[in-house]
């Protein structure tokens, strides 16, 4: 097959020399490597990747939320307790 259709692909100069580096350490050409970069790329694997990834944080967020909220309702029913131990003292002592 002859590989005669051209993409015009516009680098930073640092992105061209990484690209470069890296098509040299594979012992291939700059244009095998980026064919081969293109035919490898799945946008929907990538996708499925990304929505996996932030189904895992907001799991962990989810987690850390619902502990935050145990928490704050431990300290408001210690609260209560204290509010009712307080409450009963004052009654007592405002009825002698």
């Amino acid at each position: 097959m002859a590989l005669t259709a051209r993409i015009p692909l516009q680098l930073e100069p640092g992105e061209k020399r990484a690209v470069g580096r890296r098509a040299k350490a594979a012992g291939i050409t700059v244009n095998e490597y980026a064919r081969r970069a293109l035919r490898a790329f799945d946008p929907d694997a990538l996708l499925e990747e990304q929505i996996g990834a932030v189904l895992k944080e907001l799991d962990a967020s989810t987690t850390r939320a619902e502990q935050s909220l145990d928490a704050a309702l431990a300290s408001i029913t210690a609260s209560e307790k204290r509010m009712d131990r307080l409450e009963k003292a004052a009654r007592k002592r405002s009825s002698r």
